[in-house]
């Protein structure tokens, strides 16, 4: 009888332990948790139970506010439900729009945050003030993630439209690019990237960043360029400290500049070296002490993850090889570790096995790579983003790879499954 109720007691021991599935990860509709057969890393799903589509934030954009992850789902809402902020008067209507919601990555539980008849945009997050800002047509909210109070910050004036895209440090700053309605207007009669990309960069169309004072409601115009600017991010650590890109055709370009908002002094990132050398999809480390970004000697041909000194303006690379060519790279927050998303045989590194989302560790001058999650089944169209959780233990990213887009969590740690 005692060895009947030990192994009783063993055999459920052993159910309880293989409880989550090791399957292919995508392809069809996959429950909340498993872990991918590939990698034997385990993959929860954020958004999990919601209807439409759920994006996390694009990669240099902070979507933490302690450990709570803010990110977007479009949907049906109530339609009691959804008041336009401006008007302070509710709409009985069915609306199929973008959302922010958030979850606490260690309840799981997720709550709508925002209610609205019109699209949204802006992903910027200042964790600093616990605050969400946003913009909807001409007007830029903030909603405070703790006491939920909304607050009109801003509304652009005819004579320059524009959009937010970042907070600064102590967030007292938004800034953002304006561009012409000629640019505007190359955008509208030429929608896909493919079209409108070369169009843009060679009208060489004027540009302008600004920055909007939080509490004031100021509007100061910082910076004029023919170039196409975009990518416009502050420091993470610097109030004072803008970056922007060239965009366009890597190759014909320097991509990398920073701005400081107080003197209006100017600095370029990084030089080339050789013949069609690019760099790009730039970020600041959480300590703010580098900017690191995707460096290519030459384009399509050797690839390192690049990280420049903000200080010194000395510059340190690791290298990678094809297959762990991503899209986007991140970094934790002590930059000791890098995740990547991958990248589909189309992309510019023409990887033959590069759809996977990466784990990376600094071994000397190059990358040491763990695969985490297979993404053989998604659509490349969607870029991943990946995110280290704030714990450091999982990577965030967006994927298809079930049809809609969900939002999902893979483990660092290899499962002992």
């Amino acid at each position: 009888m005692k060895y009947s109720i030990i192994l009783l007691f063993s055999i459920a021991i052993c159910n309880h332990i293989t409880a989550q599935p090791q399957l292919e990860t995508g392809g069809k509709k996959m429950p909340g948790e498993w872990i991918d057969k590939d990698t034997r890393h385990k993959v929860v799903k954020l958004s999990a139970g919601m209807e439409g589509n759920s994006l996390s934030f694009y990669f240099h954009n902070n979507p933490f506010i302690g450990n709570e992850m803010v990110f977007y789902n479009s949907s049906k809402q109530n339609p009691n439900d959804v008041t336009d902020m401006k008007k302070e008067e509710t709409y009985n209507i069915n609306v199929n729009n973008k959302q922010l919601y958030s979850i606490d990555l260690t309840t799981k539980k997720n709550r709508q945050l925002t209610f609205h008849a019109s699209p949204m945009n802006g992903e910027i997050v200042s964790e600093k003030i616990k605050t969400i800002f946003y913009q909807i047509k001409d007007s830029v909210f903030s909603l405070h993630l703790t006491t939920k109070k909304l607050t009109l910050v801003y509304v652009f004036p005819e004579d320059f439209k524009a959009g937010i895209t970042t907070v600064n440090a102590d967030g007292t700053l938004l800034a953002g690019s304006r561009a012409t309605d000629a640019e505007k207007q190359i955008l509208k009669n030429n929608p896909n990237k493919s079209d409108f990309f070369n169009l843009i960069y060679e009208a060489r169309l004027p540009k302008t960043l600004f920055t909007i004072n939080v509490k004031t409601g100021n509007l100061n115009k910082i910076f004029t360029d023919s170039a196409w600017l975009n990518h416009v991010q502050f420091s993470s650590v610097n109030p004072n400290l803008l970056m922007f890109c060239h965009e366009g055709p890597w190759h014909k370009l320097n991509r990398l500049w920073t701005i400081d908002v107080n003197t209006k002094q100017v600095t370029q990132i990084h030089h080339r070296t050789i013949t069609n050398e690019i760099w790009g999809h730039e970020w600041f480390g959480k300590s703010g002490k580098t900017i690191w970004f995707d460096l290519q000697q030459p384009k399509g041909e050797t690839f390192f993850v690049n990280g420049y000194d903000v200080a010194s303006g000395k510059e340190m690379k690791y290298s990678l090889q094809r297959n762990e060519w991503s899209v986007h790279y991140n970094s934790n927050d002590t930059e000791t570790l890098f995740a990547g998303d991958g990248g589909d045989p189309g992309a510019v590194a023409k990887a033959p096995d590069g759809q996977w989302i990466y784990l990376f560790t600094p071994n000397g001058d190059k990358f040491i790579s763990e695969k985490l999650v297979n993404m053989k089944h998604h659509q490349y169209k969607l870029e991943p983003n990946v995110h280290f959780s704030p714990d450091g233990k999982w990577i965030i990213f967006r994927a298809n790879f079930e049809g809609e887009a969900n939002v999902y969590a893979v483990e660092v740690m290899k499962s002992k499954m």
